[in-house]
């Protein structure tokens, strides 16, 4: 398989061409180009030779409404099929958001991403019948929940191309067209499409150098009266404490603004948001960020100040993550 034939590009712009998402549509063909240049990402072509190598396997069932999402098997898997699926699902370690099990191999991802699902869920309007947009999806583990709960179609947004790959040994099995994960950042979302009902940014905020431009990007994603679920680091505090990391935060080097949850509902009402309100705010635990054998590098445990896990190994407090929700105007 060549990177140009992992996503039906044509198939998305024929179904977008009619819609909202139309001025979309004739931007996709480079923009899904850049985000699978060989050049640019030389693993590219070892992670769609382990894609090329899963077995063709008969799919009697599928969950998409429950923690670990994945398909059954119409017959036993013999143990060369299972070896094979194995070594090809090995090919595209590290895995960080999951579980997910494909017939009888369970993937025990680095994240227990079914916990954050859990706790923003039932706060959130329902998702039936929505068009819903999941930007920094990663491998597309809540995009599949998000269809189970009933979304119309689902459109997951990564520039890390090996989460493009993952998603499509799922996709491989599941076989959905209404869930598509890109390889792509917002940044190559057109400027106030407003062709969305639902949009989630999760784990992304505290990533960008400018918070409220990012803020302002996912308005112009929503239509009006659409809702946002944002998910991000946040530390204690009132509405006018905020962290700006010198350095690394938790050994990662990315991490700009850290803001109180108080202090992003004052961003969010600053900006316009309708109703912005805070719904769970949780320290992340060693259990459900964890090092395993689908991902075998470095992870919470080893970030965390080892005599004081309150923490960051830099000294600065441990990871703490808030759920809020809020419509656009």
């Amino acid at each position: 398989m060549n990177p140009d034939e992992l996503i039906d590009v044509p198939a998305l712009q024929g179904r977008w061409r009619e819609g909202p998402l139309a001025p979309w549509a004739n931007l996709l063909p480079p923009q899904v180009a850049a985000g699978l240049s060989v050049k640019r990402f030389g693993d590219l072509p070892r992670w769609l030779a382990a894609l090329n190598a899963l077995p063709e396997l008969a799919v009697s069932a599928q969950f998409l409404d429950q923690g670990t999402v994945g398909v059954d098997c119409a017959a036993p898997t013999e143990a060369s099929e299972r070896e094979a699926l194995l070594e090809a699902l090995r090919g595209l370690h590290p895995w960080r958001k999951g579980p997910y099990r494909l017939f009888d191999v369970a993937i025990d991802t680095e994240w227990r991403s079914d916990w954050k699902w859990d706790r923003l869920a039932p706060h959130i309007q329902s998702l039936s019948g929505r068009r819903i947009l999941d930007i920094g999806c990663g491998n597309g583990y809540h995009c599949w929940r998000m269809r189970g709960a009933g979304a119309k179609e689902v459109i997951g947004i990564d520039p890390t191309p090996l989460f493009v790959v993952q998603f499509h040994a799922l996709q491989r099995y599941l076989k959905d067209p209404a869930v598509s994960v890109l390889p792509i950042g917002i940044e190559a979302v057109p400027q106030d499409l407003k062709a969305f009902d639902t949009v989630f940014s999760m784990g992304v905020l505290y990533h960008r150098r400018s918070p409220m431009e990012h803020l302002q990007q996912l308005r112009g994603c929503l239509r009006p009266g659409g809702e946002l679920v944002l998910e991000t680091l946040v530390i204690k505090g009132d509405e006018h404490q905020c962290l700006v990391p010198e350095g690394r935060y938790a050994r990662m080097g990315n991490v700009w603004f850290l803001p109180s949850s108080a202090q992003l509902l004052l961003w969010l009402r600053k900006l316009g948001w309708k109703n912005p309100r805070l719904v769970d705010e949780t320290v992340t635990t060693v259990d459900e960020q964890r090092s395993t054998e689908w991902m075998t590098f470095h992870s919470l445990a080893d970030f965390l100040d080892p005599e004081d896990p309150s923490r960051t190994i830099e000294g600065y407090p441990a990871p703490r993550r808030a759920i809020l929700l809020a419509e656009a105007p």
